[in-house]
């Protein structure tokens, strides 16, 4: 098929349909629609075919995106499902919950101006209707090599990494805690962003490849990792960031006052599962509520507190909407929905006495970068006030939790609680145990579902260097 050279100022950029606001506020399900096989084509089309694709560099896995753009123009749907997973173990998934317009969409030649090539919505259509047509991985030529290794964790570090693992011969089962796969994909990110059926899809999808899953199964409670290194060969840790950071102001315990992910939990549990016996059912509907942080963890507790029936939802955040670090999609998405945001507003206190009324915020503005490289909020005195609050959701983000069991097995973490692995070395992401590899948030800290993919990934083909596979 010849290439149209102007085709990217002749189509403009067009994304899936969405739902209005007020109805999409009435349920849980995804949002947006999907693209039909001409739709993406014509968008796929837009590419420039850049002769350095920035779009590639930016990716944290860096996906072949003018490759399979260029299939799907042409077509060839199987193929360009094929060349997606060379890259990428959940492209489904992350076609859905990426923050495109800070990775591949922004870094879009097309972006200044024209509008990006939409492929974060390509990369989920290319693997939606490649399984509904059929399509599976091919393992023909996978040749099984006797080893195997037990993944603890069942996100997407260690799914990518059984994948990886799968695909060199490596058989793998992995153990989780939660009674499905997942971790935060499932328990923890919300199904309006993410449809629960499509994790269960690509576990049957895995389960097909030959990896088995443990579920219900709490290392060092159920099963002693004592006993996962006398059994496997090799063992990956892919266990995430499960304790949430704190702001460190007064009022922080009072009644009313939620930690983000045990509230999205009780939400999700609603949705797929009862909650179990000591589970939190956290209901936000009529109540006034204010949710600290601006991440995207902060967005999906804006827009479940919003499905919930509460009064009003307030979002504070201490830097401008500039500097923002959640995804600018589910900024706009949480504005259509109804959340008012305050931007330069830091929380000083939580205000109340056997139950939370109000949050006592100060006015900031941004001053010289720290070492971090971002502007740091500095606050500007006498602007202290309160903005009344029958509940108040903290999604400061989460930290590492390293069990007891770690220094037991010789496991180094750093001094905030990260596993200290080798990334460079012959056997990259191995802990300072050589059996023992790790990968995701425990390692790099609280981050996106991509760089967990992308460090699941790497660290099974170095578990494949260190069994000599």
């Amino acid at each position: 098929m010849s290439k149209h050279p102007l085709q990217f100022l002749e189509i403009p950029r067009r994304g899936p349909e969405k739902e209005p606001p007020e109805v999409r506020i009435q349920h849980y399900s995804e949002i947006y629609g999907s693209y039909d096989g001409a739709d993406a084509a014509s968008q796929a089309g837009r590419c420039l075919s850049c002769g350095n694709p920035y779009c590639e560099w930016k990716c944290p896995v860096h996906n072949y995106i003018p490759d399979w753009l260029r299939l799907i123009e042409e077509g060839k749907l199987f193929q360009a499902a094929e060349l997606s997973h060379q890259t990428n173990s959940l492209p489904e998934i992350c076609g859905r919950v990426c923050p495109q317009d800070r990775l591949c969409e922004g870094a879009c030649t097309l972006n200044d101006g024209l509008g990006a090539v939409s492929i974060g919505n390509i990369e989920r259509y290319i693997t939606d209707e490649a399984f509904k047509l059929g399509w599976r991985p091919d393992m023909s030529n996978v040749i099984d090599s006797g080893r195997e290794v037990g993944i603890i964790g069942a996100g997407p570090a260690g799914l990518a990494a059984a994948d990886v693992l799968a695909r060199n011969g490596v058989r793998s089962v992995v153990f989780d805690s939660y009674p499905e796969i997942g971790g935060l994909l499932t328990f923890g990110i919300p199904p309006f962003k993410l449809d629960k059926e499509v994790v269960r899809r690509r576990r049957q999808i895995m389960e097909g490849m030959g990896i088995r899953f443990e579920l219900n199964t709490k290392i060092g409670e159920d099963k002693s990792f004592e006993s996962m290194l006398d059994e496997f060969d090799a063992v990956f840790l892919g266990m995430g960031t499960y304790s949430s950071v704190t702001g460190g102001f007064p009022g922080e315990d009072l009644a009313g006052v939620h930690e983000a992910l045990p509230y999205l939990v009780s939400s999700i549990n609603r949705e797929i599962r009862p909650n179990g016996p000591g589970e939190a059912d956290i209901d936000l509907r009529g109540k006034n509520v204010v949710v600290l942080g601006g991440g995207d963890t902060g967005m999906d507790c804006n827009r479940t507190a919003i499905r919930q029936g509460a009064a009003s939802v307030t979002c504070a955040y201490r830097r401008d909407e500039v500097n923002m670090p959640g995804s600018r999609r589910e900024v706009a998405n949480s504005k259509e929905e109804g959340v008012v945001f305050l931007f330069n507003q830091q929380p000083l206190e939580i205000l109340g006495g056997d139950h939370v009324t109000g949050v006592k915020l100060i006015e900031t503005e941004l001053g010289e970068p720290g070492s971090d490289g971002r502007r740091r909020p500095e606050p500007v005195e006498g602007s202290e006030h309160v903005v009344p609050a029958d509940a108040v959701i903290v999604a400061f983000g989460f930290r590492p939790n390293p069990p007891a069991w770690f220094a037991d097995s010789g496991i180094a973490t750093l001094q905030n609680g990260r596993v200290r692995v080798d990334s460079i070395g012959e056997f990259p992401y191995q802990t300072t145990n050589p059996k023992v590899f790790a990968g995701g948030d425990m390692v790099r800290g609280s981050d996106l579902v991509v760089t967990a993919v992308f460090e699941g990934r790497e660290a099974a083909e170095g578990i494949a260097r260190f069994l000599a596979v």
